[in-house]
């Protein structure tokens, strides 16, 4: 027998088929209308409902659309009253100008308004594909809230549209489930998204450095997100847990490294609940079972997140200042976006089971006028993202680790990734705040450029690695734990003399660095935000010689590895890059490790023994020069 429940669907359909104008009309006064979101803002619908001069009062609800919002236009003033949920280009100036209302609230909770009946909708005008063989219409392009407020509408519009593709996953309702229905045949709004520019570019390649094999990400859309998607060619296994994702995604599934075969919910999954972008992104999800698309009670709650190991979330702040707090939603007093899910995925990736939250921001604003790292934050701006939850900050220059970290750490982990120019001023705002000691290290004004070309791994004796980089300013504390697990004997090679402590004022004279005349290369167990230093090297250049004074020091329990050795060829090639004749050094004659990282330098050591001390010269010309020994 026939499914006597579905049987005769296409005669209801073809019953509830009617003109755009017809649809809107069981709009009447003071009724809260909910319009469907991004891309699947069903654009025939709202243009009837804007030409209707006959209601007042309306109250018209919704997220991000990428359509014409004609409804906040001023001479729709009593006709029309706009609420935004997350504030886009279309209705920014009528919220700017209070010709319309933002309600701060996270993705994840909006749903719940509708279905608790806290926010009635009246009638929800949404944008579906056209029904499958059981009388199923797919929300398409746009799952997201559109699903909750369909199921909670006491009326539902649906605008039918044959160019909606059919998206697989929570994301169906049935025609039985619509009131009325426009047939439409009219292309889906786009999204196009532009080549990300240098500084795009140079943020993402610092957030890629903190994926890792087998990670899953979420990823917005905009300039940062499709940048980061070009440094992931060369990983593997990565999966997808987002509340949206736009056209760069296609090459990486295309490539295999998005597989999603090691992700521990949903494996073998992309999860979603709505796509932005071009019309080739949206055939590829097209009736696509790699593509799962769920509401964002789903997606975006964090308890679910959580359950993604390796669970990476990458959103975008407008400015942070010293002490951690992210602002995303506003421009000062006025409101520019809104929380969308920043907060979601930050908390559900913190949770996460090696997860990794992270902030991404340009250094500056409005032709590096401004810098977008401050002392506080502007008069009216909100927080979105609190101390609390924000783990890593990345800008252009580099990545900072807060979370767990007190005010100082914060301040001066800041400081280091905002533009250099800015450096002395945040600098002396953190002092007067007592953010800093007030001995800080003053920065210059002209201050050079961390040389990231400097970190990369090394491989040990026993093949295991270690991660190099330059000495940062912010590295006190693991330099001050580093002292302490050296041993005494160790101590006096390096410093000649038995030194018990290593208090603030004593590591400001070793963090003292300009990578210039002065240069200082550590060594990391790894690359970690935990990591330990187990190795470090130096050197201060003698301006009249054009000599340096080079000093090498690793941590007694990892002696033996071929730590020192590395650490040397490394400041080698760098004092060489940077014009540096050669280098001196004063060891001890009993240190004999020491002088056997000194003698496999490359080059032939001029040395002189005086008192038990070795002075050694090492030139770096090429006449000098000697074959590099093996380890």
């Amino acid at each position: 027998m026939a499914n006597t429940s579905d049987d005769n669907w296409q005669q209801r359909y073809r019953d509830k088929i009617t003109t755009p104008e017809q649809a809107v009309a069981v709009i009447g006064h003071g009724q809260r209308v909910f319009i469907g979101s991004g891309g699947a803002e069903p654009q025939t619908l709202v243009e009837a409902l804007s030409s209707r001069a006959d209601i007042t009062d309306t109250e018209i609800v919704h997220i991000l659309t990428l359509g014409v919002a004609a409804y906040t236009e001023p001479k729709f003033g009593e006709r029309f009253r706009h609420n935004a949920y997350f504030i886009g280009p279309n209705v920014r100036g009528a919220v700017a100008e209070g010709r319309a209302d933002y309600t701060p609230i996270f993705l994840s909770e909006i749903p719940a308004l509708f279905r608790t009946g806290r926010v009635v909708i009246n009638a929800a005008l949404i944008e579906v594909s056209p029904p499958d063989v059981h009388g199923y219409c797919s929300y398409g392009v746009s799952t997201d809230i559109v699903k909750a407020a369909a199921e909670s509408a006491r009326m539902v519009v649906a605008e039918v549209n044959a160019q909606m593709p059919r998206a697989l996953g929570d994301c169906f309702i049935h025609v039985r489930d619509i009131d009325r229905m426009v047939p439409t045949d009219r292309p889906i709004l786009e999204a196009p998204q532009s080549e990300p520019n240098d500084l795009a570019n140079r943020i993402a390649q610092h957030i890629a450095n903190l994926v890792e094999d087998g990670a899953t990400l979420q990823l917005g859309i905009g300039a940062i997100p499709d940048a980061v998607l070009g440094y992931l060619n060369d990983f593997k296994n990565l999966g997808i847990h987002t509340e949206m994702f736009s056209d760069g995604l296609i090459s990486l599934v295309e490539k295999g490294v998005v597989t999603n075969s090691q992700k521990t919910l949903h494996r073998g999954k992309i999860v979603a609940s709505f796509v932005m972008g071009s019309r080739k992104l949206y055939d590829f999800i097209d009736n696509n079972p790699l593509v799962d698309f769920h509401p964002t009670e789903y997606t975006n709650d964090p308890f679910i997140i959580a359950q993604n190991e390796k669970m990476i979330s990458i959103n975008s702040a407008i400015e942070v200042d010293l002490t951690g707090q992210v602002c995303a939603d506003s421009l000062g007093m006025m409101f520019y976006s809104g929380i969308g899910g920043q907060v979601d995925f930050t908390r559900g990736a913190a949770r996460s089971k090696g997860g990794k939250p992270i902030i991404a921001l340009p250094s500056t604003a409005e032709n590096e006028t401004i810098s977008r790292i401050v002392p506080y934050l502007k008069q009216g701006a909100g927080v979105v993202t609190s101390r609390g939850d924000v783990h890593y900050v990345v800008t252009e220059y580099g990545a900072a680790y807060l979370h767990g970290k007190n005010m100082r750490e914060r301040a001066m982990a800041l400081i280091q990734i905002a533009h250099p120019k800015f450096r002395p001023w945040l600098m002396s705002e953190a002092k007067v705040r007592h953010l800093v000691y007030a001995d800080q290290i003053e920065l210059a004004m002209r201050m050079p450029l961390y040389p990231e070309k400097l970190e990369g791994w090394i491989e040990l004796k026993d093949k295991s690695r270690a991660f190099v980089r330059p000495l940062r300013v912010t590295d006190e504390p693991i330099v001050r734990e580093f002292f302490y697990r050296l041993s005494p004997e160790s101590v006096h090679y390096r410093f000649f003399r038995m030194i018990k402590a290593m208090p603030h004022q004593k590591l400001q004279e070793l963090l003292k660095i300009d990578y210039e005349m002065d240069m200082a290369i550590i060594v990391l167990s790894d690359d970690t935000k935990d990591a330990e230093m187990i190795g470090f090297a130096h050197y201060l250049k003698e301006p009249r010689t054009n000599f340096t004074e080079a000093a090498f020091l690793v941590r007694d329990d990892w002696q033996g590895k071929g730590i020192g050795t590395a650490l040397m060829r490394t400041l080698v090639d760098f004092a060489k890059q940077k014009g540096i004749a050669g280098f001196t050094a004063s060891v001890l004659a009993e240190n004999h490790g020491m002088l056997r990282v000194f003698h496999k330098c490359g080059y032939h050591v001029e040395s002189k023994l005086l008192e038990g001390v070795y002075y050694l010269r090492i030139p770096f010309d090429a006449k000098n020069a000697k074959a590099r020994l093996a380890e």
